[in-house]
């Protein structure tokens, strides 16, 4: 009876147990009760959910405390977003440790104090050593806990803004302790001094400390190599012409302000030995920061445009007849491929062809097509439809009905097995079986109906990839899994960006047609623009959005979502 209750009033539990979910998400007017209910805190068959990578519980103002089991419980978890709840005034148990979490986002709560025991998670070991982006706005903190730099010491993006914080703890200075903390954001606190040390941030580039109590401001900001925005608005300077600057300059002319002798207080003569201590301090990081920029310059750049920044998202919309097919599908947009160049299409196709024999393994657990996008016209149905009725034009052959196509392939697999003599069969025919007993075949339309896409067996010649291709959509359809379908979505991308890197690094002279291209990647592909590199060397791809809808519109999917192209490796830098 108490089973059947839990999963009555958590029904979004049992269904992202059922279906695997990496991703959940609670909120809402419902939720405020069940947590009332629950007393104040999360329902412990959350943290059974062990697959989880990105958890939101958000807008429940009964929220006290997450609940203990958390840390344990969640191992894979990626993303913790606990936003507008009333968490406070500390975290009892603590949230760490928390060895996958990359993104944890308290802000809008009640916190007061982050002590030990009661906090983000122990310093030794490192609670959140993976740790890049901390939301800790909106709250009552009167100060930061001193070992926050050892918990979380890969953190990123700091954003404290609205607290009631008079100082930062020595140790979140101290030389190397956040050694790629390049945000702080402090705004609307109680700040009445700024630490000289804050200069060890060597990788500062963006701080934030309007309207705070500071009176002063240490020449030594000047020394952060990176720096490039800097706000002090809002605060009450005793250098009258700092504070007019600030309404007036940039940042670099404020820092060589406070470089030349500008402290925010009364000048005095410079030390000779300081200035030169901070010199040597400047050429130094001015190095780090040389080979640090050769280091970036080295990496894969994807850069994600989301739905709501695109004019034109691409939209798929699914029916209910893939359901007992093929249900799952993702798609994407990619552009800046330049396959033109040497024999760019040939590696892009020969990739694709390995994806299909091992992550996909063969075919059975997932299909990728790939399009050109000037071909494709949305929006997209995906559907089924009986084999009689489904017509397509297969690469490198003329219109056909898919039960008359399936007949064809298989004569050819067995005029194939007795020329060669043996029972193995290559090319296409492999995935035949995949069909046995389907009384439909799953497609993906286009807005003239056309079929663009029959998996797992082939795609149409209307939307093939040529040489001249620089815009692709692409597509990972499988029967088994929607994680997978991210899974394989995420390598295909990820080994795009390493070919067009490659192509862009190793100019070839060498260059293969569109009918060897076609020969290699077992597919029977007018001249367009191509894409350019930038001045560095580097082209960073573009990854658009593509949402899938059900018919009545609502969200099925989105790909890239937050967790999705979480690439761990360090060549890679994805920019959201």
């Amino acid at each position: 009876m108490a089973a059947a209750a839990v999963s009555e009033a958590w029904p979004e539990l049992e269904l992202a147990e059922r279906q695997r979910r990496r991703e959940l998400l609670l909120t809402g007017p419902a939720l405020e009760e069940r947590v009332r209910a629950a007393g104040g805190r999360l329902p412990p068959r959350l943290f059974s959910l062990s697959l989880l990578h990105y958890l939101e519980v958000s807008g429940c103002g009964s929220l006290r405390e997450p609940g203990p089991g958390l840390a344990r419980g969640l191992p894979q978890l990626q993303s913790l977003v606990l936003r507008r709840n009333a968490l406070g005034p500390g975290l009892s148990p603590e949230l760490g440790p928390l060895p996958a979490l990359r993104v944890l986002d308290l802000s809008g709560n009640a916190l007061e104090a982050l002590p030990p025991g009661q906090g983000l998670g122990p310093a030794e070991p490192p609670g959140l050593p993976q740790l890049q982006t901390l939301n800790l706005s909106g709250n009552r903190l009167r100060e930061l806990p001193a070992d926050l730099a050892r918990c979380a010491p890969r953190l990123q993006t700091l954003n404290l803004t609205g607290n009631c914080l008079h100082s930062f703890p020595a140790e979140l200075f101290r030389p190397g302790a956040l050694p790629l903390l390049s945000e702080l954001a402090a705004a609307d606190n109680c700040l009445r001094e700024l630490s000289p040390d804050i200069a060890h941030l060597a990788s500062l580039k963006t701080l934030d400390l309007a309207n705070n109590q500071l009176s002063e401001v240490p020449a030594e900001l000047a020394d952060c190599p990176k720096l490039r925005e800097l706000n002090l608005h809002g605060n009450q300077l005793k250098d009258r012409r700092l504070e007019k600057m600030l309404g007036s300059c940039q940042t670099k002319s404020i820092l060589e302000y406070l470089r030349a002798g500008g402290r925010g207080r009364a000048k005095g003569r410079a030390d000779p030995e300081k200035e030169e201590s901070r010199r040597q301090r400047r050429e130094r990081r001015k190095r780090e920061g040389e080979e640090e920029e050769v280091a970036e310059a080295s990496r894969l750049l994807l850069r994600v445009l989301h739905v709501s920044e695109n004019p034109a998202p691409l939209t798929i919309t699914a029916g209910p007849e893939v359901k007992g097919v093929r249900p799952f599908l993702v798609g994407a947009v990619v552009r800046g491929m330049d396959l033109q160049t040497g024999n760019a299409l040939k590696r892009f196709l020969t990739s694709q062809t390995k994806l299909h024999e091992d992550l996909c393994e063969k075919r059975t657990a997932a299909t990728i097509a790939t399009h050109d996008l000037r071909a494709v016209r949305g929006p997209l149905l995906y559907t089924a439809r009986p084999p009689q009725d489904l017509k397509i034009v297969p690469l490198g052959r003329k219109e056909i009905k898919a039960k008359d196509l399936v007949r064809q392939l298989q004569a050819e697999a067995e005029e194939h097995r007795k020329q060669r003599k043996r029972q193995t069969v290559s090319g296409l025919h492999r995935y035949l079986h995949l069909l046995d007993g389907k009384e439909q075949y799953p497609c993906l339309l286009d807005a003239d109906g056309d079929v663009i896409s029959f998996p797992p067996i082939t795609n149409s010649e209307k939307t093939k990839i040529k040489k001249t291709t620089c815009d692709l959509f692409l597509e990972v359809t499988s029967a088994t899994s929607l994680q997978i379908c991210k899974d394989i979505m995420d390598a295909l991308v990820l080994k795009m960006a390493e070919i067009n890197k490659y192509t862009l690094e190793n100019k070839e002279e060498g260059s293969v047609s569109d009918t060897e291209a076609d020969a290699t990647s077992g597919h029977l592909s007018e001249p367009g623009r191509r894409p350019s590199p930038e001045r560095d060397g580097s082209a960073p791809l573009v990854v658009e959005q593509v949402r899938v809808v059900d018919e009545e519109g609502h969200l099925k999917v989105v790909y890239p979502s937050k967790t999705d192209l979480d690439i761990a490796a360090a060549h890679v830098t994805v920019i959201r």
